[in-house]
């Protein structure tokens, strides 16, 4: 796992939302690895807390507007950050390991786990599955009532680790709606900072993990309001996530 120039991540958070274009980012390979703090099962919690169209009335991204209705409004939903030979291991084994001797390999997202029900947390039952490709953990596919797909390819990151108790990343990939009259495309950046609390009382339901962490839409060079924006994101949208670690088993 190789880390950017310390601050670069940092920075960009502190600027928000004057954000004119993208981050310094590296091509994708492999998955993202995470911190062994972050291994484990968790309630994640996110509220959004800011949004911004900074382009608007010329251009606005289709959604922003309905987007506004999760201001301020706590979504909880369960996720896990698994060693990565975890995901080999078919899932309904996975609570059966124990977590203790286990983090030699990298720390991954469980993408399929985790994409499933945070849509799910905020769509309901028109999602029905989320699918990440076994020949690339960058590549998910959402599956939605009427046929409809949201293939997501993630094509570039950066990570920075500040401190043992910080870890930054950003993620851009491609996103591709399917199943529409008009098919839409457009660039999508994740930039998330993470902060490891001080040990909590296990009888307390204090987060363990909270976070800072930004969405940010670009227009697809095939959009025809493209030159309008360039490099500058459309809409953006800040949100606070809070784990608290899941009792009994780790998975």
């Amino acid at each position: 796992m190789s880390a950017v120039n310390a601050g670069l991540l940092d920075d960009r958070l502190a600027t928000f939302p004057k954000w004119d274009n993208k981050p310094a980012v590296q091509p994708a390979n492999g998955d993202l690895e995470y911190p062994d703090w972050l291994a484990g099962s968790w309630t994640m919690t996110s509220t959004l807390v800011e949004l911004a169209a900074p382009l608007a009335p010329d251009v606005v991204t289709p959604g922003f507007d309905s987007n506004q209705q999760y201001l301020n409004q706590p979504i909880a939903c369960k996720v896990r950050f698994v060693p990565s030979s975890h995901l080999s291991i078919k899932r309904e084994f996975l609570s059966l390991l124990p977590l203790k001797g286990l983090i030699k390999d990298p720390v991954v997202s469980d993408r399929a786990f985790n994409g499933l029900n945070l849509a799910k947390a905020y769509l309901g039952d028109s999602v029905l599955a989320v699918t990440v490709d076994p020949r690339s953990p960058n590549r998910q596919m959402t599956l939605l009532q009427g046929g409809r797909q949201l293939i997501s390819v993630i094509t570039a990151r950066a990570i920075e680790t500040p401190a043992p108790d910080r870890f930054l990343t950003t993620e851009l990939f491609q996103q591709v709606f399917r199943g529409v009259p008009n098919p839409y495309l457009n660039q999508v950046e994740t930039t998330t900072a993470y902060q490891h609390l001080a040990a909590q009382d296990a009888s307390t339901e204090k987060p363990t993990i909270t976070a800072d962490q930004v969405t940010a839409i670009y227009l697809s060079p095939q959009d025809p309001e493209y030159f309008k924006a360039v490099d500058r994101p459309v809409a953006l949208y800040r949100y606070r996530l809070e784990f608290t670690r899941e009792e009994g088993n780790q998975f």
